[in-house]
């Protein structure tokens, strides 16, 4: 999906339905969209912050030119509530780093997925991991967290990390699903985190739930979620089919391989289209159904 034409409304407060509101951080990017998205839950006297986004904004001392100003405006957003939790669905430091000077500027605690810090070599500068993330609360799968008239569920979704957490807003029927769902592209799983078994076993999860909206951290909102999983796995599934189809004409490295799979890509997704392609092989060589050789993959004899 293109993305749709600036100005974009980065740091305005935007109101999609009666007990959220969206805040956009400015870090757009081809593995971002128009940003990361940052939400605000209640309207009450107090609020849940979900995913804050990228560190800085001149608070408490703190600054960072990705983040410029993004934390100044999640302040604005909420106004005079207090901020009950601050929630981060991953670590990936277009998420987490901001919660650090929003916790120092409000004194709220930071509750929500584990920590986790990796190195990855993976193609994306955004998605290195946040080292300064350190939750008051981690939560499990189930637990929720609550405030003034709403309540959130964690809901455990390991795959695109395998700390990732998506949260249920009980109230309305709400999803927001962080990197593991995206309405505008599928989502990068990157080895040696990244598990391509367990992102597959996470949509499932979503596609047996029966939210009625999906909010991703990147892109638009997801009004018919059921069917863009169905589709997603199907997608995934076509993909792992192609990877044994090329490899059963002949051995061959990924390298050659996404050229093949992936017509027409902006070169700038190439690394990250690897990375998925690494993902799915990983898979096979642990179902047995392919061996590596150094760069080269094959089929099982």
């Amino acid at each position: 999906m293109e993305a749709p034409p600036e100005p974009w409304p980065t740091g305005i407060a935007e109101r999609v339905e009666p007990l959220v509101r969206r805040v956009l951080a400015p870090n757009p990017s081809p593995y971002t969209y128009t940003g990361t998205e940052t939400y605000i839950v209640g309207n009450g006297a107090d609020v849940a912050v979900i995913d804050p986004g990228p560190a800085g904004t001149g608070v408490a001392g703190h600054a960072d030119t990705n983040g410029e100003g993004h934390v100044a405006a999640i302040l604005a957003a909420v106004g005079d509530a207090r901020i009950a939790a601050i929630v981060c669905t991953h670590t990936h430091r277009d998420h987490s780093p901001a919660a650090l000077p929003l916790k120092a500027a409000t004194g709220a605690p930071v509750i929500g997925c584990a920590p986790l810090v990796l190195d990855d070599d993976g193609p994306r500068a955004d998605a290195a991991f946040d080292p300064t993330y350190a939750p008051d609360r981690v939560l499990a799968d189930g637990e929720r967290i609550s405030g003034d008239g709403w309540t959130l569920e964690a809901v455990a979704t390991p795959g695109h990390t395998s700390n990732h957490l998506c949260y249920a807003l009980v109230e309305s029927g709400a999803l927001f699903t962080g990197d593991h769902i995206m309405g505008w592209s599928t989502t990068v799983v990157s080895p040696p985190d990244g598990d391509m078994s367990a992102y597959m076993a996470s949509l499932q999860k979503l596609h047996d739930r029966d939210d009625r909206v999906f909010y991703p951290a990147h892109g638009p909102a997801v009004d018919k979620p059921r069917q863009l999983v169905r589709g997603m796995l199907g997608h995934r599934r076509q993909r792992e089919t192609q990877i044994l189809r090329l490899l059963g004409e002949r051995a061959q490295p990924i390298v050659e391989m996404v050229p093949q799979m992936y017509k027409g890509l902006d070169p700038r997704l190439t690394g990250a289209a690897g990375r998925s392609v690494l993902a799915h092989l990983v898979d096979l060589e642990r179902q047995g159904r392919v061996v590596r050789s150094g760069e080269t993959w094959k089929i099982t004899e």
